[in-house]
């Protein structure tokens, strides 16, 4: 009886595939460097640091689709992946998500280059919604002009 040897073309049956990078989600909507004075105790940058970062790329991109003035009502499924560190480049993109009557809401996720070099790292995302508000502060209806289209997400 002899024992067979798997062929030398083959690779072993653990060799894991190939990691396809993850890509961010959207467009940049606003960029920025990470300073020392935006930690917290530990050092690592301050997480209300970064939710604000991303309730303003949010804005930029919801003011442009309602055609006027937003405000955040609601932000849901954030979540904190990895540590931003001092001297991070920290980029928001959107990605409009769903258009209600009054209501707009973008997926926002962070992704930084760590020291401004490298691959993108996903540190953090969470859902954004706006309401347009009129001129005395009322919600009003999105225009239609402002709806999102395929072609504006991509």
């Amino acid at each position: 009886m002899s024992i067979q040897t798997p062929s030398a073309d083959l690779p072993p049956a653990s060799v894991a595939l190939p990691r396809i990078p993850e890509v961010p989600r959207g467009e940049l909507a606003a960029r920025t460097l990470a300073m020392p004075a935006d930690t917290n105790p530990a050092g690592d940058i301050f997480g209300g640091w970064i939710m604000a970062q991303m309730d303003a790329a949010a804005g930029i991109t919801t003011t442009r689709y309602a055609q006027g003035r937003v405000v955040t009502v609601v932000v849901t499924d954030m979540a904190f992946l990895q540590p931003v560190k001092v001297g991070d480049v920290v980029c928001c993109y959107t990605d409009p998500m769903r258009v209600g009557r009054t209501s707009l809401t973008p997926c926002v996720e962070v992704w930084v280059l760590r020291q401004g070099q490298g691959e993108r790292v996903k540190v953090t995302s969470a859902d954004f919604t706006f309401v347009a508000l009129d001129e005395s502060g009322k919600p009003r209806p999105v225009s239609n002009d402002g709806a999102l289209s395929r072609s504006e997400r991509s």
